[in-house]
């Protein structure tokens, strides 16, 4: 077959024919296959930019450069490429790059300026693995402790709806509360109050009274800095009982150490932020159902050990 024979049989000028059989000459098969138009997807970075990029959005936020955003969007960092770099792209082009260095959108995890990160550091390395070592020493059991606030207008999760037409859920328009304080292990043990008082010294104690009648052994139990927690009426309560509890203190700012903290996001999602109560006497049944079916469940506590912050209290 002649090149202008082949070229009407497969609609295409004699010139494309010349062009594909040079390339089959010079590069056999390899050099017939397709190959992307346009210009060559090249970075403008220097590996050494792109490893500065990286390191900065990883180890601290767009503000902290004095960059006028607070979350790293693509246009946080195409403005830092051009003020320490020179180089400007398109908002795409700074997509693809974020794509290469292994970066996805995510909802970020919110932490307090407060937070000390040597006080979080000596907590992870020194102070809880002492905690740990004499725990078993002592064969004392290690609690997690937290407390929280129910509301009913909490709503967690997303409805299906027509696009443009945001899905409505009706609910009573009175609000209403109560509260809930839990301690957790990492052999799966989970015990809880559900109460509709305020937080005080008082309603800590009896918690803490009730506490010592399950566990049945000494408790080191473990919270945030909560100015109940450091109440005189609860220190006072504390020393007469040295032998059966002793109470210690997460860093400051830190609730992310705190893996009874898993559990609270969970009963918000999925015990109240999933359902419309009528009443306080609906809202609080539901908390205690949802509790006490986790209780029967140790694996589903267990499983709050394993997010990346809390992994170290697994052991």
């Amino acid at each position: 077959m002649s090149q202008s024979e082949a070229g009407r049989v497969f609609g295409v000028s004699r010139q494309s024919i010349n062009t594909w059989l040079r390339r089959f000459r010079e590069r056999g098969l390899g050099g017939l296959r397709a190959r992307k138009r346009g210009r060559p997807c090249r970075s403008r970075l220097t590996a050494v930019q792109s490893a500065m990029t990286v390191r900065m959005i990883t180890k601290g936020c767009p503000d902290q450069l004095s960059l006028p955003f607070v979350l790293w969007t693509r246009e946080a960092v195409g403005a830092f490429l051009k003020r320490r770099f020179g180089v400007v792209v398109s908002v795409w082009t700074v997509g693809r790059y974020l794509q290469d260095w292994g970066f996805t959108p995510q909802k970020p995890v919110r932490r307090a300026y407060e937070q000390n990160p040597e006080a979080v550091r000596r907590w992870l390395e020194h102070e809880y693995p002492a905690i740990r070592r004499v725990a078993k020493q002592e064969f004392a059991e290690i609690q997690w402790g937290d407390e929280m606030g129910m509301r009913s207008d909490h709503q967690a999760g997303r409805s299906w709806g027509r696009r443009g037409q945001t899905p409505v859920v009706l609910g009573t328009g009175q609000r209403f509360k109560c509260n809930m304080i839990s301690t957790i292990t990492n052999r799966g043990h989970l015990r809880f109050m559900v109460f509709r008082e305020r937080f005080t010294a008082k309603v800590f104690l009896r918690f803490l009274r009730r506490l010592l009648r399950q566990t049945g052994r000494k408790i080191y139990l473990i919270v945030d800095s909560h100015p109940v927690h450091k109440a005189g009426r609860v220190k006072k309560w504390m020393r007469s009982r040295q032998e059966a509890i002793r109470m210690l203190f997460l860093p400051a700012y830190s609730p992310e150490l705190n893996p009874d903290e898993l559990l609270n996001q969970d009963v918000k999602a999925n015990a109240i932020g999933r359902s419309r109560p009528h009443d306080l006497r609906e809202m609080e049944s539901s908390a205690r159902a949802y509790l006490r079916s986790t209780q029967r469940q140790p694996q589903v506590v267990r499983n709050y050990f394993k997010e990346e912050h809390v992994k170290y209290a697994a052991a």
